[in-house]
This record gives structure tokens, sequence and C-alpha cells, in this order.
């Protein structure tokens, strides 16, 4: 597919789909309104959908320039989860990609209708939701099957000049059974529950990444920095700014912490408890700030770098 430009409008751009591409692809979807999709529609719209594959239970993602800005889950409903990712950051998801992995239906429609929206990814719309949601020309409404989720592409791909880089998808699912609690304070139920959130959506981000969030709801996300304390500053900042949502707030990190820095400024901030890989020289710095503040500290031995 010919597309009107790339990455910006002075480049040429293509679509092209794997001869055998997978249900679960935005090739396999199928566009039910709006426009055609950009270039950066198709390669936001594949970030998204690779991050709701990680969650069975009802899930929305919101996200922006191959980003999640916002990711609500619930144990039953899907509006809920809705309103959680939509409170997680109210500016950033203003033309952004929505994922839903259940039903739209006109309550959820209704919400949608009073923001600008670039896409909507759901398995199936209700009639009602779709006339709410067709009265805006441009939004793409799209529909795809996420029972398929799981037998998606397990590799990816990325062009460099004279070649190709293929490696694995990171599609590993992380237990706290193989974690290691390195500090005094041991996590709280709940607060485990909650490292689990982050550390699934951290290998999302794209590092430096951060994550601050609660069991079902993301607070903060510190993304792309060229150092981790601008991450998380920016992280908890932003959560700091969902203040009236329920604790813990944890924090979860891409890679380990070259400094104590970072524990100091969470502790500093009101987060409980921290998810990380742990393997630098300068470990025992980190738990050793961690035991200071009275705060907790998950070591995972897996580092998930997005670059």
């Amino acid at each position: 597919q010919s597309l009107r430009y790339g990455e910006n409008s002075h480049q040429q751009a293509a679509f092209y789909k794997n001869s055998m591409a997978t249900d679960y692809s935005i090739a396999s979807a199928k566009q039910l309104h709006g426009k055609e999709l950009s270039y950066n529609n198709i390669r936001d719209a594949d970030a998204a959908i690779k991050i709701v594959s990680d969650f069975d239970t009802p899930c929305v993602v919101a996200l922006k320039h191959m980003n999640p800005c916002g990711i609500g889950i619930d144990d039953n409903d899907i509006y809920a989860a809705w309103q959680k990712a939509y409170t997680a950051d109210k500016i950033s998801i203003f033309g952004g990609i929505i994922v839903v992995n259940r039903e739209v239906d006109k309550k959820i429609a209704e919400e949608m209708h009073k923001i600008f929206l670039e896409i909507v990814i759901a398995p199936s719309f209700t009639d009602e939701a779709l006339e709410i949601l067709e009265s805006k020309k441009n939004i793409r409404l799209m529909t795809l099957d996420f029972s398929k989720a799981k037998d998606a592409d397990k590799h990816e791909y990325t062009s460099v000049l004279g070649g190709m880089l293929i490696q694995e998808r990171d599609t590993v699912v992380d237990s706290f059974d193989d974690f290691e609690v390195v500090t005094e304070k041991q996590p709280t139920e709940e607060e485990k529950k909650a490292l689990l959130f982050a550390q699934k959506v951290v290998k999302h981000v794209k590092s430096n990444a951060i994550t601050v969030t609660t069991t079902d709801m993301t607070l903060g996300i510190g993304a792309g920095q060229m150092n981790r304390i601008g991450s998380a500053k920016i992280a908890i900042e932003e959560a700091e700014e969902n203040g009236n949502i329920k604790k813990p707030f944890v924090m979860g990190s891409d890679a380990f912490f070259p400094m104590d820095d970072c524990v100091q400024f969470a502790a500093e901030n009101g987060i409980t408890a921290i998810i990380q890989p742990g393997g630098s020289i300068h470990d025992q710095d980190s738990i050793d700030m961690a035991n200071k503040y009275g705060i907790s500290m998950v070591c995972t031995g897996r580092r998930h770098f997005k670059h």
C-alpha cells in the first residue's frame, strides 16, 4: 500500500504485508471507518497491540509516539479499565491510539467521542458505539482478532543502512517466584501485584524507561531519556499529579540503576517499592538507599531495554 507520506511529509513511504502475516497484526486488522492509515499510525498501532497482548483481563492501552501514555486493567469491567487508562494521562491521550481488548460499547464510545483520537482498535464495536464514533469522519476504527494474540509473529525486524536486524520479540512472562527481594523490607502482597504490573508495562517503554503504577493503572511513565534519573523524575512528577489515586505507588525500571539517585528520589516522593533488574557494580548503594528510607526493592535479573 502506497502511503501519503512517511514519518514526515517530505518522505515517501509504503506498507508491505508479510506474505505469511499472522491474524494478530495490523496487516490483518479490518478497518471499519476513517481515512487511510499513515506511516506513523501503522507503527503506533503495531506497538499498541503488542502491549495489550500481554494482558488477559480487560485492558485499555493509550499510546502516543510509540510509548504508552496510559494503561488500565480491571478484573471484570472494560469501562473501568478505560477510566484508568484515561485518568493516567488526560493530556497525552489527545491524538493518541487506543487499543481495547474487549468490545467497545455505547458507554465507552461516548467517553471516547469527547476527545480527539487517531485510532481505536478493538475486537468488535456495538452498533450504538459505531454510530457515535463514526460521527467523526477521520477517526480510524479497526477490528482485530485478539484471540490470536498468542500466535503473533515471535520476531521483529529493523532496517539499518545496508541490512536488517532480526530478533525475538520480548515476550517473556515474568514471575515473582524468579525475583529476589534484596532489601530488609519485604513488599506487601498488594505491592507485589503492583510491581508485576509495573514490570509488564516497563518493557514496552522506550529506554531509559521508568514506570510508576498502582496494581491496575499507570500513574507516570518516563521514556527515552538519556539518563535514568531524568526518566524517574518525569514518571514520578506525573504520578504526583495523580495524587488522589489509591496507593501503593511502585516504580519499575527496565535496567539497573547506575547510581543510588533514582532510589533516593523515589523514596523521597512516596514510592513504597521498586522493581529493577540489578546487575550494576553499584547495586549495593541502591540497596542501602532503599534500606535507609525503609522501602522494598526487588531484583529480577532480567533487563528489558526497548530502543
